[in-house]
C-alpha cells in the first residue's frame, strides 16, 4: 500500500501532536482499564486503530521484552510514527500492520487481549470489525474499548452558542462521512452477539476548569477542528475564527468549565 489513505481529522503533523495530547489526558483511564482487564507481562495485546502509537509503546511496556503488541492501522504515515518511536524506545516487540479496519480482516493470531479507542465510531460498518476481533483473542481473551456514546454532552459554562453549534456541526459532517459518533450505544448490544461476555461496562465524563489537564484534550480539537474542516470545504474561514475567538472567551471567563463527550468504557471477554 502506497498512497496514504488519509482521516477525516488528517494525518498531519498537528493532528500527531493533538492524538499526542489526547493520550497522555486519557493514559490514566487507559492503564487502568488495561490493569482491571488483566493485561500483563508476557502477552500479545491487539492495538486496534493505533494511529501514531502511543497506547502502542505502554502496550509495549506493560507486555514486556516476551510479549507482543500488533499495532493495527490504515495511515502508512502513522504507522512510520510509530515504527521511529519505537526505534527511538528500544522497543522491538512491537510490530505494526498496515490494514484498513473497514474490510474486517485481522491478523490471524490468538491474542490475549485488544484495546480500541475511538475506532469504531468512524466505522461505516463497525459491526463488522468487531465480528473479526472475536476469533483474533484466544478463548478468555480480553477486549477494551473506549468509545462515545452522547457526543453532545460536549459543552461549557458559561454556555457557549458558538461551541455547541460547532460540536452539532461536528456530529453531522461525522455521520455525513459514515460514521456514528454515538457508537458506543449499539456496543453492549453487539458484543454478546459477537461471542463476548461483558465483564465491565462505566461511563466517563468530566466536568473541569481551564486549569485542569484534561482541559487540553477539547481545546487541541478546538484549535484544529475547525480548520480541518474548512480545508475540507465544509466551514468557512470566518466562521472558524468565530468559534476559536468564542472558546478563549470562555477560557478566560472566572469559574469557567468544561463539560467533555460521555464516553462508554467496555471491558469484554471472549467467550
Amino acid at each position: 500500500m502506497t498512497q496514504e489513505r488519509d482521516y477525516i481529522l488528517g494525518t498531519h503533523d498537528e493532528e500527531i501532536v493533538r492524538l499526542g495530547i489526547q493520550h497522555r489526558v486519557w493514559r490514566p483511564r487507559a492503564l487502568d482499564a488495561w490493569r482491571r482487564a488483566g493485561f500483563t507481562v508476557g502477552q500479545t495485546i491487539l492495538d486496534i486503530g493505533c494511529g501514531p502509537g502511543y497506547a502502542s509503546i505502554d502496550l509495549a511496556g506493560i507486555v514486556g521484552d516476551g510479549g507482543r503488541v500488533l499495532s493495527l492501522d490504515r495511515s502508512r504515515r502513522f504507522l512510520d510514527t510509530l515504527e521511529t518511536a519505537a526505534t527511538g524506545y528500544g522497543l522491538g516487540n512491537i510490530r505494526t500492520v498496515e490494514t484498513d479496519l473497514e474490510d474486517g480482516r485481522l491478523p490471524e493470531t490468538a491474542a490475549d487481549g485488544a484495546w480500541c479507542r475511538w475506532v469504531f465510531a468512524f466505522l461505516k460498518q463497525p459491526r463488522r470489525l468487531l465480528e473479526a476481533i472475536a476469533p483474533s483473542l484466544r478463548h478468555g481473551g480480553v477486549l477494551v474499548i473506549h468509545e462515545y456514546f452522547d457526543y453532545s454532552t460536549w459543552r461549557t459554562t458559561p454556555r457557549c452558542p458558538e461551541i455547541e453549534e460547532f460540536v452539532a456541526e461536528v456530529m453531522t459532517n461525522w455521520r455525513s462521512d459514515g460514521g456514528e459518533p454515538d457508537i458506543g450505544l449499539q456496543l453492549p448490544l453487539w458484543l454478546p452477539e459477537c461471542g463476548f461476555e461483558i465483564v465491565e461496562m462505566r461511563p466517563i465524563i468530566d466536568i473541569v476548569p481551564p486549569g485542569n489537564f484534561i482541559w487540553q484534550w477539547p481545546k487541541s480539537f478546538v484549535r484544529i477542528g475547525p480548520q480541518r474542516l474548512v480545508s475540507l470545504g465544509l466551514m468557512t474561514a470566518e466562521r472558524a475564527h468565530q468559534i476559536g475567538e468564542a472558546f478563549e472567551r470562555v477560557e478566560k471567563t472566572p469559574h469557567a468549565l468544561m463539560i467533555t463527550p460521555a464516553v462508554m468504557e467496555l471491558i469484554a471477554r471472549r467467550r
